[in-house]
């Protein structure tokens, strides 16, 4: 009988751990070879779905940069509007609202000058009522105001 010696025995055991680690190595690779053609498979497609939808986002972008300068042109157009309504407001007042005030100052001196046939009967009844400053003053308080300034 031939006798096995530790050498040998150490040897066998070395190349059945090699067999064995050669073995799992093959499997991952096989399965790391799955894993990047599926990677591949999945990059080629997402390239195939984004090139449309950036070359839609391009064209969004250059529709909202045509809207953008369409809405820049209207808002200095109505900036030229308000500035051109603000200086023939100013020309029309001064134009206008001198005249207008003396008019209006000359009338109301005719008015007071030549009296009001009406003033009599509302002093009488005591139910006319006096504006002062935008605020209306019952007859009573008016009455009390007037003797103050008689007297």
């Amino acid at each position: 009988m031939h006798t096995v010696s530790g050498g040998e025995v150490a040897g066998i055991l070395v190349a059945v751990f090699w067999a064995i680690l050669v073995s799992f190595l093959a499997v991952a690779l096989a399965r790391l070879a799955q894993t990047l053609k599926a990677t591949t498979k999945l990059v080629a497609d997402v390239t195939d779905q984004a090139v449309p939808l950036l070359a839609d986002a391009s064209s969004a972008v250059r529709s909202a940069q045509t809207q953008i300068d369409r809405v820049d042109a209207i808002a200095s157009d109505v900036q030229e509007v308000t500035s051109n309504a603000s200086a023939l407001s100013t020309t029309v007042a001064s134009t206008f609202g001198g005249p207008l005030v003396k008019v209006a100052a000359f009338g109301y001196g005719v008015r007071r000058a030549l009296g009001r046939k009406d003033v009599e009967p509302a002093k009488a009844s005591g139910s006319r009522r006096t504006v002062i400053v935008g605020r209306t003053v019952p007859a009573a308080r008016r009455e009390k105001r007037n003797r103050g300034k008689r007297d």
